[in-house]
C-alpha cells in the first residue's frame, strides 16, 4: 500500500513547484534580455500568471536575484567539485576549470555581472563571497596539491597565486582592457592561461601540461574538419 499524501503536504508541492517555475524563468529572462529591463510584470506575464501569485513567493525582485545567485553558486561549487573527481592530476585540474570558463561565458553573462555589482548589493555580495571564500580555497588546494605532485613550483605561495588566478579570470572578461571589438574573448582567455601556467609549473609540469595542451589542440582540430 502506498504512503498517503496529505492535503497540506500537496500544498507545500504547489507552492514549491510554483516558486521553481517563477525563479527559472526570472533567470531565462534576465539572462535574455538583462536584469534591469525586466519587471515583475514582464515575468508574471511570460508565466501566464498574476502577479500576485509571485508576491505570495518573493517579496520583490531583488528576492528573486538573490536566490538566483544562492542557486547559482551552488551549482558553480558543485560543478567544480565534480570536475576536480574527473580530475588525473592538478594540471588537468586547472585545465577543467578554464574549458569550464571557456564553454560557460558570454557577453550576457558579463552584462549581468555589471549589473549585479552596480544595483543589487546582497546578490553581488554573494557572488564576492564565493569568489574569495570558496573558489580561492579551491584553487589554493588545487595549487598545493600540485606542489606536492611535483608538477607546481615549490617556491610558490599557493594563497597569493590563487588569488592572482581569480583575477586574471575576470580581467579576460573586462571590456575595458580587453574590447570585444579589438579582441577574441577565447583567445585572451587561452593566452592568460598559458601565461599562468607557463609561471607557476615544474619541468615536469611543464612537460605534462603541453601534452594536454596538445590533445586540446586536436581536439579542436578533429571538430574543426568535422564541421
Amino acid at each position: 500500500m502506498g504512503t498517503r499524501v496529505s492535503e497540506e503536504d500537496l500544498t507545500s508541492m504547489d507552492d514549491r513547484n510554483h516558486k521553481e517555475r517563477i525563479l527559472e524563468c526570472a533567470k531565462e529572462l534576465f539572462h535574455k534580455y538583462g536584469i534591469r529591463s525586466i519587471s515583475m510584470d514582464d515575468i508574471a506575464h511570460h508565466l501566464g500568471i498574476s502577479k500576485k501569485t509571485i508576491y505570495q513567493h518573493f517579496s520583490d525582485k531583488d528576492d528573486i536575484i538573490t536566490l538566483a545567485m544562492h542557486q547559482a553558486t551552488s551549482e558553480k561549487k558543485n560543478m567544480l567539485l565534480g570536475l576536480r573527481k574527473q580530475a588525473a592530476d592538478s594540471v588537468d585540474m586547472m585545465i577543467k576549470i578554464h574549458q569550464y570558463i571557456h564553454t560557460n561565458f558570454d557577453t550576457a553573462t558579463a552584462s549581468l555581472v555589471f549589473e549585479l555589482q552596480k544595483y543589487h548589493a546582497d546578490a553581488w555580495k554573494i557572488i564576492q563571497e564565493f569568489k574569495y571564500g570558496f573558489l580561492a580555497e579551491f584553487i589554493k588546494e588545487d595549487l598545493q596539491l600540485g606542489i606536492d605532485q611535483g608538477y607546481f613550483r615549490e617556491d610558490i605561495n599557493a594563497d597569493i597565486i590563487a588569488k592572482i588566478r581569480m583575477e586574471e579570470v575576470t580581467m579576460a572578461s573586462n571590456d575595458q582592457i580587453f574590447p570585444k571589438h579589438r579582441f577574441n574573448h577565447h583567445e585572451v582567455s587561452n593566452s592568460i592561461l598559458e601565461h599562468f601556467i607557463q609561471g607557476i609549473v615544474t619541468e615536469r609540469g611543464k612537460k605534462l601540461y603541453e601534452k594536454y595542451r596538445n590533445v586540446l589542440e586536436q581536439n579542436v582540430v578533429n571538430k574543426t574538419n568535422e564541421a
